[in-house]
């Protein structure tokens, strides 16, 4: 056992005088220096931080610029919506005047197909389209029925169009104002195929 011992103590590092000597003394300055391990955990924290920190700017940015890709493709596809929307009721104006019979205004009337056709033209490149049912089948999200009349044939089908429909790039604009078959009847009150 005395062997074990004789080992331990030479196995210890005892500096000699003149290490100790060399060795300058560090200042004291009151505080005491954080150990490794507190440092590190210190280090571990502030790397997190900015990690999230970075994470949430990732995904705000990411979210920005699909915000910015919707809004962009909504605002190309849309931009006429309200210009189409205003110039509705002058078209239709324009085909009343134009089904005036009265023949001693053949000028004025000349005028204003040609104002007609400049305004559907601009329509045109404005991705409008008119809605003009007659004889489809009745579709509550692009026709408003205003009455029904029986009459041969399949019910529900439209049967009169009396103000022509709009859409913009299949937003409808504005419906089209219909009037819908229903089944005669017969005088004993029951449906006639």
């Amino acid at each position: 056992m005395p062997d074990t011992d004789q080992e331990k103590l030479t196995s210890v590092n005892i500096p000699d005088a003149e290490t100790a000597a060399d060795a300058e003394p560090a200042p004291d300055t009151g505080e005491t220096m954080p150990s490794l391990a507190d440092l590190l955990k210190a280090a571990e924290l502030k790397a997190e931080e900015h990690h999230d920190a970075w994470l949430r700017a990732k995904a705000e940015a990411e979210n920005v610029r699909r915000r910015a890709q919707d809004d962009i493709a909504k605002a190309g596809k849309f931009a006429a919506e309200k210009f189409a929307g205003e110039l509705l009721a002058v078209k239709d104006s324009l085909e009343a005047a134009l089904a005036t019979q009265d023949q001693d205004f053949d000028a004025l009337r000349a005028g204003v197909e040609l104002t007609l056709k400049q305004l559907v033209a601009a329509f045109e490149r404005s991705s409008v389209t008119e809605i003009d049912p007659l004889d489809e089948k009745f579709d509550p999200h692009r026709h408003q029925a205003i009455s029904q009349m029986e009459a041969d044939g399949e019910p529900n089908r439209i049967v009169q169009v009396l103000q022509k429909g709009y859409a913009l790039h299949e937003r409808i604009l504005r419906p089209a104002l219909v009037i819908v078959s229903k089944a005669k009847v017969s005088g004993d009150g029951t449906p006639t195929a």
